[in-house]
């Protein structure tokens, strides 16, 4: 028996609201791991029957969209299961040259994904970028030590806030699903560049910029400083690795062999 006695809207039958959560997931807007709102609040916020939301939230459970856990509701299922535990994601992790590698993979999707920021995203999205943008800002200007973990996470939360922005769910799951390795390559710009005053100056203006240019809608502007950011960040790690080198070489010189 269906919550009204009126002829249900086509948009709110369960097959259509079932379609609008699809859409709402494959957006972003209800991210791989998030729990849902409780059924009150998905009626109110879709205008919709509880029995027919309940009908569409079984359609996608069954499809594996979202699944339910006991005591704690429903949530929408990962992208890919536990990639962080392949042992394939384990050798990506920890080994050192899959760094510049992953710098090369981070050009291609967020190059992109500022252009295409700058050109579709809204006002919501602006401020957003703003907020995630001031949020490293202001703690990069008032902690009194840098804590490596903390500002590689709002370093990256400014950049998924861009990717985001892009409005492409193929862009912005592929970087969501590539979350713990690119929190990997964060850490490592940060733990290694930071502490030089030159890098760390060149990394906040680079920011600065990037957040300008797709805050102001530049579009070709925003790729181009994306671009120049991880190019110069990967050059900067290599010159340390080679500087590394060069010392290791001459201090096996200076050994009684």
């Amino acid at each position: 028996m269906r919550d009204t006695e009126e002829p249900l809207r086509p948009a709110s039958t369960p097959d259509a609201i079932a379609a609008r959560l699809e859409t709402l997931i494959l957006d972003g807007v209800f991210r791989p791991g998030q729990l849902l709102p409780s059924e009150r609040r998905l009626c109110e916020r879709l205008g919709v029957a509880r029995s027919s939301l309940r009908e569409a939230l079984g359609s996608l459970r069954s499809k594996g969209i979202i699944v339910t856990r006991q005591g704690r509701g429903s949530e929408v299922a990962p992208l890919v299961e536990a990639p962080h535990a392949t042992p394939l994601m384990h050798l990506f992790r920890e080994h050192p040259r899959t760094l510049y590698d992953l710098l090369e993979v981070r050009a291609l999707l967020e190059g992109e994904s500022a252009h295409l920021a700058a050109s579709r995203g809204t006002a919501s999205d602006r401020v957003l970028i703003t907020r995630r943008y001031r949020e490293m800002a202001d703690y990069v200007e008032h902690a009194e030590q840098i804590d490596v973990e903390r500002l590689a996470r709002h370093d990256h939360a400014f950049h998924l806030a861009v990717c985001q922005a892009s409005h492409n769910p193929v862009l912005m799951h592929t970087l969501q699903s590539l979350t713990d390795l690119l929190l990997s390559s964060v850490f490592a710009s940060v733990k290694h560049l930071y502490h030089r005053p030159d890098a760390r100056d060149m990394i906040n203006r680079q920011h600065a910029r990037l957040h300008r240019a797709v805050v102001e809608g530049k579009p070709q502007l925003a790729r181009k400083v994306a671009l120049e950011h991880l190019s110069t960040i990967g050059a900067m790690l290599r010159e340390i690795d080679a500087e590394g080198e060069r010392l290791e070489r001459a201090a096996m010189r200076l050994e009684d062999w």
